[in-house]
């Protein structure tokens, strides 16, 4: 039996906009309501922009409680994370800046799967070629997946595993408990933005150590190659964030830097993650 006809495949994914299931190699892929809505609206309009306020009432509507711009770009990195794309590098969703996004992945044929079998013809001759013609459609879709799922598997079987740390909060205030893990959080999103990169964010019971023993026990347990570490650090007029990159093998710093600041709020707290990320990526991307 063919699939509902609101089913659209693209890459190695397929997308039913009316139950706003996502499947990849024909595995469900959790994904919540909004990225899942979102999802939706971008894909009936391939290629074309779809702004900022259209996403607004779509998703929204007449809600002015919501923090737009945070929850925006936090159910943009969650769609993102679900169809295994990248903001540096996008093959599935475009950002416009200040305007909105677009959906610039090929639509592609109907996977073997969803091909609706052929009756039988009682006129022999012109079942034959039906049968021949759905033969080349369906041989056309499996080289185009064939093709779509080599290049993201290579992508994927070779990115390296970073695990994000919960950063440890050492101004002595227990009130900044919440500003350093919104600052681990912000870095988990970024980096899972990156399409590079598998990511394993806060993981429960992990806690930060720069004994060589714990580092190579949490990566291993993990299976991951890389460590994120970061401390947040005040004095008496800025606060200070340290981030450290640590490969698992040697427990060796491959990077770390420091970032001061007059405040930490939502805004810097992004701010500062971005630039984690893309100091991460640059550094594993030489190793």
């Amino acid at each position: 039996m063919p699939p509902p006809l609101s089913r659209i495949a693209f890459g190695e994914f397929e997308f039913d906009a009316a139950t706003g299931e996502l499947w990849r190699a024909g595995e469900p892929v959790p994904v919540q309501p909004q990225p899942s809505r979102l999802l939706a609206l971008l894909i009936e309009r391939p290629g074309d922009l779809v702004s900022r306020d259209e996403i607004r009432q779509a998703l929204w509507g007449g809600d002015t409680h919501v923090e737009f711009d945070r929850s925006l770009n936090f159910c943009v990195a969650k769609l993102r994370a679900a169809v295994n794309d990248s903001a540096v590098d996008p093959q599935v969703i475009e950002t416009v800046p200040t305007r909105g996004y677009r959906f610039i992945a090929p639509l592609l044929p109907r996977t073997p799967a969803m091909v609706p079998r052929v009756a039988e013809s009682a006129a022999s001759g012109s079942g034959r070629s039906r049968s021949i013609r759905n033969i080349f459609y369906a041989a056309v879709a499996i080289a185009a997946i064939a093709v779509v799922g080599l290049q993201i598997f290579q992508g994927v079987v070779g990115a390296p595993k970073v695990v994000v740390v919960p950063f440890q909060n050492e101004t002595g205030s227990p009130e900044f408990d919440r500003v350093a893990k919104g600052v681990s959080d912000a870095t988990v999103v970024k980096l899972s933005e990156l399409n590079r990169l598998r990511v394993i964010g806060n993981a429960s019971g992990l806690a930060f150590s720069f004994r060589p023993p714990d580092m190579k026990r949490m990566g291993e347990s993990l299976g991951a190659q890389y460590l994120v570490l970061g401390q947040m650090k005040r004095d008496a007029h800025r606060m200070r964030i340290v981030a450290h990159l640590i490969r698992v093998s040697d427990q060796t710093h491959v990077w770390a830097n420091t970032y001061d600041t007059d405040l930490l709020d939502l805004s810097q707290q992004s701010t500062i993650a971005n630039e984690i990320a893309a100091a991460i990526a640059l550094h594993l991307g030489k190793s």
